[in-house]
């Protein structure tokens, strides 16, 4: 890979990635963005997404990524697969991106790098990943066709997850923790008309049991502390997500969850910016990592602008 000096990189190839690849582009930045799996990050393995602006019958989140990467690339980013694996501060107000094939140099950085799914922690979750344990509904469900499994969880991503399997799967438990649900209530309102979903109320998995593959579930109501067991053939795990900021913890100041901290997109590094879901906020949701891209593009265009004598006053 060459040795070039690109004006910005992007770590991160989801909605806030992408929206970041597109007004860095547009605002004239030589830009780069990095991603380490398939570009569009969580976003992409979405069946429905309803609420974003635009699309009132709602979009595939594969379909909706693809738009924002045709026009990433039609403002001229440059857009790569590659894990990257540290950023480091050099001399001459500028940074090296160091990926297994490879380092980057550029003037600025803005990290898009997303969650990732949080962990039961349980028995038999670990052994059972990739055998009957699932983080991802959309990428899985064929697999259990006409048999049944479980949900655990109880905001969006849950709910709609748990919609989605019931096309696959002769019923679906879903298992949460109260009794009802985080999730919006027009996703509230599908799920509690669906025949083929049913809830577990007030409990939680301890255990996941099976050999070979998963065979059922030990149960406990968080409320009477009572174990019981639920015969299934997967578990499907939505409980929510952690920020993948691991790499990024001797760069920039992190809070104790492990989210970058940032005043808007700004971090406590300069020429570093942040947005999208590995930045605390109320609401994760790709309208709002777009907007925080947009945000962190505008101000790497402007810091690189100043850094090379072209600020306009």
């Amino acid at each position: 890979m060459e040795r070039k000096l690109f004006d910005t990189i992007i770590v991160g190839g989801g909605p806030a990635g992408l929206s970041a690849a597109i007004y860095a582009a547009r605002g004239g930045l030589d830009t780069l963005m990095l991603e380490k799996a398939a570009v569009g990050g969580l976003a992409i393995l979405t069946d429905n997404i309803e609420n974003y602006p635009g699309f009132p019958e709602g979009i595939n989140g594969a379909e909706l990524i693809t738009l924002f990467e045709k026009q990433a690339r039609r403002f001229g980013a440059r857009i790569e697969n590659a894990e990257v694996k540290d950023v480091k501060e050099i001399s001459g107000a500028s940074f090296e991106v160091i990926t297994p094939s490879g380092s980057f140099k550029t003037r600025s950085v803005i990290i898009a790098a997303g969650t990732v799914p949080r962990k039961l922690n349980v028995p038999g979750e670990k052994e059972f990943t990739g055998k009957g344990v699932s983080y991802c509904a959309t990428c899985d469900a064929p697999f259990f066709r006409n048999k049944t499994v479980a949900v655990t969880g109880g905001g969006d991503a849950a709910v709609e997850e748990a919609l989605f399997l019931t096309k696959f799967a002769s019923k679906v438990y879903l298992i949460h923790r109260r009794d009802r649900l985080r999730a919006a209530s027009s996703i509230r309102m599908r799920a509690e008309k669906n025949d083929k979903l049913e809830f577990v109320w007030d409990s939680a998995v301890k255990e996941i049991r099976g050999e070979g593959g998963v065979e059922g579930l030990k149960i406990e109501n968080v409320k009477t502390g009572a174990e019981s067991e639920l015969d299934c053939a997967g578990l499907f795990v939505f409980i929510g997500y952690d920020p993948a900021t691991e790499t990024f913890a001797p760069l920039v100041e992190r809070d104790d969850r492990g989210f970058i901290k940032a005043a808007g997109t700004v971090t406590s590094k300069q020429g570093v910016f942040a947005g999208g879901d590995c930045v605390r906020k109320s609401l994760f949701q790709v309208v709002t990592a777009c907007a925080e891209g947009a945000e962190a593009a505008f101000a790497a265009v402007k810091f690189v602008e100043k850094i090379k004598g072209e600020a306009y006053e």
